[in-house]
């Protein structure tokens, strides 16, 4: 099999194309021939070694997927061949990767695919998606009617936090560049702020005059120092990005008000939560609210440069589909 991996840690360079024996599936496990995959932020983390998990070696890099099951072990119930499936949970814990023409999924982390649902629109929805699910509601406890301030909402996962926040029925409040400003008007933001302006915390406290109850920034500045003083009364803020950054903690703000500040990253999820994730996902797939802005498509030959675009910021909101075939 022709497949995208690495056999040591490093820069975008250490990432080969070639060929691979094929992967062999468990008895709960499921083969997939890949359709598409993809590259997110978290990728060039794992392959890079900032983020730390067991990785067999040669490791094939990537860990969502869409495609079509080839084969189902014993005890891989309610998957056929033929199905289209997606994955947005292989390369980490020891999991080989989505980078090959086929890669094995356990059974727990696979999900069909919704009817009418293009293979490239999924593919580049799901990690974001999910990564938002999980900060919204597993780890943010977010209730309808709440006021949620997504900071950076024109990004992948900002839009996703966007679009399922208001869809659970919450307000949302984003702060975006101001040609961004439409975009998340369109996705249901309630109000966009210009992230640039100087007085953007005296416009934060306009527009939300009860306190913000949940606060994720996908920037990663967590200037935490002003943040907290916005929130309500058990406000939270969700970290999810800026794993460089030291921010001042203000204590009692946090303390005299029952307010929380919390982190995560989607790899520590069980494959509970992300199966509750799915659900959602798969709503908003087929409803067409979960959908990449542009989309660069590149054979999977090119994922070492993928790579080097993410770590440059050339997407500018773009997203890869890479096509092993």
């Amino acid at each position: 099999m022709r497949a995208a991996y690495i056999e040591r840690l490093g820069p975008p360079e250490v990432i080969r194309h070639g060929e691979l024996p094929a992967p062999v599936p468990g008895p709960t496990d499921v083969l997939v021939d890949v359709i598409a995959t993809t590259v997110n932020p978290v990728d060039t983390f794992v392959r890079s070694g900032l983020f730390r998990t067991p990785l067999p070696m040669p490791f094939v890099v990537g860990r969502d997927l869409v495609g079509t099951v080839a084969r189902a072990g014993a005890g891989a119930a309610g998957f056929a061949p033929g199905d289209l499936v997606w994955c947005n949970s292989l390369d980490s814990a020891g999991r080989q990767g989505a980078g090959d023409q086929q890669a094995v999924a356990p059974v727990e982390r696979l999900y069909r695919l919704p009817a009418g649902v293009p293979p490239a629109t999924a593919v580049t929805a799901v990690h974001p998606a999910g990564t938002a699910y999980l900060g919204l509601f597993t780890h943010g406890r977010l209730r309808a009617g709440e006021t949620v301030v997504v900071e950076g909402a024109a990004g992948n996962v900002g839009t996703a936090l966007v679009a399922l926040a208001v869809e659970a029925g919450a307000r949302v409040v984003a702060t975006a560049a101001a040609a961004d400003a439409a975009y998340c008007a369109d996705l249901g933001a309630a109000e966009v702020l210009d992230y640039r302006a100087p007085d953007l915390t005296d416009r934060l406290a306009g527009a939300c005059p009860d306190g913000i109850d949940l606060y994720l920034d996908t920037s990663g500045r967590n200037d935490l120092e002003t943040v907290v003083e916005l929130l309500a009364f058990r406000g939270r803020v969700v970290l999810v990005a800026g794993a460089a950054t030291r921010p001042v903690l203000p204590a009692g703000a946090l303390y005299m008000h029952d307010r929380t500040v919390t982190g995560f990253v989607i790899s520590h999820a069980t494959a509970s939560e992300l199966a509750e994730a799915a659900v959602t996902i798969n709503r908003l797939l087929a409803a067409g609210r979960l959908r990449p802005r542009a989309t660069v498509d590149l054979p999977l030959s090119a994922t070492a440069e993928a790579h080097r675009m993410i770590e440059r910021g050339e997407l500018h909101g773009r997203r890869v589909v890479l096509r092993p075939s």
